[in-house]
């Protein structure tokens, strides 16, 4: 019973997991990483190759990039798994279904004009898919990228490309580290913060892309409506967007050395000092200081703007004390003071960087015994210094 209970907890959490890139975005980011590619072997592990629009990219631009294979693979759990949607029309291209639904891995060494028209093209991919240089080939696993089969797969790739399972971000990341490939993937801007990733930021052994924003991904009919930021289009496709998804990525790109222009000048009135961190507060990016040479505390969205020759990364303002940047002091018994009047336990002021407040205030507010006054919490602050 706890396995089966496991399994379909796993086929929930796939389900969830399922946000298909539109072709359009995956071209817009990837059209500024032409250098890197010459040569390659390129890895899709989390892509079914009938559904993604990453190996429908690759695989057009298959000679235009100078790829040396092209490999890509799709997990049992999938909601599109043997479905062969959209790249190929409806018709049936594996076959029937096996019985076992397992799933399956294509392998592309070369991409020939096929139908002599004098282009490469979606036309050539798909005759190139019936033939026998194309031929996907079944999966003795379920096409986990945990699984050793798919790490195997990993090991001969040079870099991968993806969009992986938003739940599974941290776990994906750190596999790629383990067996140092270069990569470009997909996920919220939110990871920056987790334990397992931000380390990697601050060490420059990973940054963002150039896109960091909205983007819109369709979704499987299976996933629930929302009532913000679903929606379902006139073909009856289910959509779903988010206003903080961004790329990232360990391969070099000019816009990580292009200076930020800074023209604020610092005031102590304009950028108040933390009471629990040696650092100013800085509420938007656009307002860093030109003059300012201290530890400042920025939103998360700097990283859109950083640049490591220009700013060093010193923390993050989530309690921890294993960064240059530390907290300077812990609050003894923080009460949190909701505006209805009742209070609650205000532990998270030992996890945000704080401002003293000169009144007590009508919104959310905390108070401690070592606080002398009450104060308020910022939200998640990168803290960095100009070098």
């Amino acid at each position: 019973m706890a396995n089966n209970n496991k399994a379909l907890s796993a086929a929930g959490q796939a389900k969830k997991d399922e946000f298909y890139t539109q072709l359009v975005d995956i071209e817009n980011e990837l059209r500024h990483y032409k250098e890197h590619f010459k040569g390659k072997v390129v890895f899709c592990n989390c892509d079914d190759p009938y559904e993604s629009n990453f190996f429908k990219y690759f695989a057009i631009n298959f000679n235009h990039l100078g790829l040396k294979k092209l490999i890509c693979t799709c997990y049992a759990g999938s909601p599109v798994v043997y479905t062969q949607l959209s790249l190929f029309g409806n018709e049936e291209i594996i076959g029937e279904e096996p019985s076992d639904k397992k799933p399956y891995k294509i392998e592309i060494t070369h991409v020939n004009d096929l139908n002599g028209d004098g282009a490469v093209d979606l036309t050539d991919v798909e005759l190139l898919l019936r033939s026998v240089d194309g031929k996907p080939t079944l999966l003795e696993g379920d096409g986990d990228f945990r699984s050793q089969e798919c790490i195997e797969l990993l090991k001969q790739a040079d870099i991968v490309v993806t969009n992986p399972p938003f739940s599974l971000f941290r776990e994906y990341v750190a596999q790629l580290m383990k067996y140092d490939k270069q990569f470009l993937i997909i996920g919220s801007q939110n990871n920056v913060t987790y334990k397992e990733i931000f380390p990697l930021l601050k060490d420059n052994k990973l940054w963002l892309g150039y896109k960091s924003g909205d983007m819109a991904f369709t979704v499987p009919d299976s996933y629930e409506a929302r009532e913000t930021r679903f929606w379902i289009d006139e073909n009856g496709q289910k959509w779903r967007s988010m206003g903080n998804i961004c790329w990232f990525t360990n391969l070099d790109i000019k816009k990580r050395h292009e200076e930020f222009v800074l023209f604020r000048n610092y005031s102590a009135d304009k950028y108040p000092r933390y009471d629990n961190y040696n650092a100013i507060e800085v509420s938007k990016v656009s307002e860093i200081p030109c003059d300012y040479t201290g530890t400042m505390g920025v939103p998360i969205t700097f990283l859109d703007k950083y640049n490591p020759e220009q700013f060093e990364i010193l923390g993050i303002n989530a309690g921890r004390d294993e960064f240059e940047c530390r907290p300077t002091k812990r609050y003894v018994n923080p009460i949190q003071h909701n505006p209805n009047g009742t209070v609650t336990n205000g532990s998270k002021a030992n996890t945000r960087s704080t401002l003293l407040l000169a009144s007590t205030p009508n919104t959310i507010y905390y108070t401690a015994d070592n606080a002398e006054k009450p104060f308020t919490i910022t939200y998640a602050r990168i803290f960095i210094r100009k070098r």
